[in-house]
């Protein structure tokens, strides 16, 4: 049975809501529509083609021993993407690949025999290129990732944000050469903007989340975050007990889920989601049973996870395979944006913005829960995995919540 736990305002310790999902179990099969969404074939597709783009690295696993202390566990290992591709975010990695499968294919289909990835990025088909736009929606990241990756490529591109998408990450993406359009309404609103106008325009979404009738490109987006997952769980000692991720429609979480579940099987850690409090679509589906959209204008200041829909896709892997959802108030990433940046004894400081600490701040607040810890089978031997998927995306703001800018929290840490 779904068991929810809820610490109200007005206690001592931070508000927060905690459902288990009742569907998932750690023995639950790998299924085959499972492997059609993200398979180990896909993966080494997506590894062999990202690894050799220039520029590539592997991006560090931190140990943060003085936090763990503070919260009462074994480990905690802070996975820190804000360098990966100098684009600040995980999304490099899944924007990028997908124009590039795509322009693979089209281009393909348009002179009639196969084209590599090679040939795409030797300019090869420059022609062909040149005619090909791509679209998506953004809260930001994957935007600038898709800008990017048109940019590298040499294809057209236009990013749909809504209203409430910061000027500083508007003028990101326009770094890389897109044509940016502000939308009315929130986050899925501008989904169904960009789908309209690209069926209307014969242009191409290269979207992070999934629909009915758009779901093969996500595919390649969500491949492309498997790569992560895996140099994470390979730069790992010693598996951890524990997964605590950041979610939105859920494209990443449900990439690191896969990699743990095709990876270990029946021993794959327990996996947690977390969201801010007024976008927790996956609490709310989890609670419901079904997907289940959170209606309203979603404002939180956590922008990357301003999502009230859940991705197809994702629902299809986490459904299974992801163990509980939290949602938290704003202040708890901002405090944890602080807390990383002026660490503990011994912690290396760290540039996490607002959207990358939801995992980590869901793992101190459940942590400070008797009920929440028993329900996640925390205790001090725990250890713990988080994703930091995105640096200081927005200077300014960053500046402005953590009292210091990035170069001066990196500076510390030389």
């Amino acid at each position: 049975m779904t068991r929810e736990i809820l610490r109200a305002p007005g206690d001592t310790a931070r508000p927060f809501a905690l459902v288990t999902n009742d569907t998932a179990r750690r023995g639950a099969p790998w299924t085959a529509a499972q492997d059609a969404i993200l398979s180990d074939a896909a993966f080494e597709t997506a590894r062999a083609t990202i690894t050799s783009w220039p520029g590539y690295a592997p991006t560090p696993l931190l140990p943060l021993p003085g936090l763990a202390a503070e919260a009462g566990v074994a480990s905690i290992h802070y996975k820190d993407e804000g360098g990966r591709f100098g684009l600040g975010s995980f999304k490099a990695l899944g924007g990028a690949y997908a124009v590039a499968r795509l322009l693979c294919r089209e281009v393909s289909a348009l002179i009639g025999k196969a084209v590599g990835m090679a040939d795409i990025l030797s300019g090869a088909h420059a022609g062909e290129v040149g005619n090909i736009t791509v679209c998506c929606a953004t809260d930001g990241n994957h935007g600038r990732s898709v800008a990017w990756g048109a940019q590298t490529f040499g294809c057209r591109c236009v990013i749909f944000i809504h209203a409430t998408v910061s000027e500083g990450r508007k003028a990101a993406i326009e770094h890389y050469g897109a044509e940016v359009r502000r939308c009315a309404g929130n986050y899925d609103d501008s989904v169904r903007e960009a789908q309209e106008t690209a069926t209307r325009e014969g242009w191409f979404v290269v979207s992070d989340t999934s629909y009915p009738g758009y779901m093969e490109v996500p595919k390649d987006v969500m491949q492309g975050y498997e790569l992560m997952a895996w140099e994470a769980l390979g730069q790992l000692g010693e598996k951890p007990t524990h997964v605590f991720l950041q979610t939105g429609v859920g494209g990443m979480a449900a990439a690191v889920a896969a990699q743990a579940k095709r990876r270990w099987g029946d021993a794959r850690p327990v996996i947690v989601l977390a969201d801010p409090d007024r976008s927790a679509c996956w609490l709310d589906s989890f609670r419901a049973g079904r997907p289940t959209a959170v209606e309203g204008d979603l404002d939180t200041l956590m922008a990357g996870l301003a999502c009230g829909e859940v991705s197809a896709l994702a629902w299809e892997i986490l459904k299974d395979h992801a163990d509980a959802a939290m949602a938290l108030p704003d202040d708890a990433a901002v405090e944890m944006m602080r807390r990383l940046a002026h660490p503990a004894a011994g912690d290396t400081p760290v540039v996490a913005g607002e959207s990358a600490v939801a995992g980590l701040a869901g793992l101190m607040a459940a942590m400070a829960d008797d009920a929440a810890r028993k329900a996640l089978g925390l205790d001090a031997g725990s250890r713990i995995l988080v994703f930091g998927t995105e640096g200081d995306t927005d200077p300014e703001l960053y500046r402005a919540l953590v009292g210091a800018d990035a170069a001066t929290i990196r500076g510390q840490a030389a």
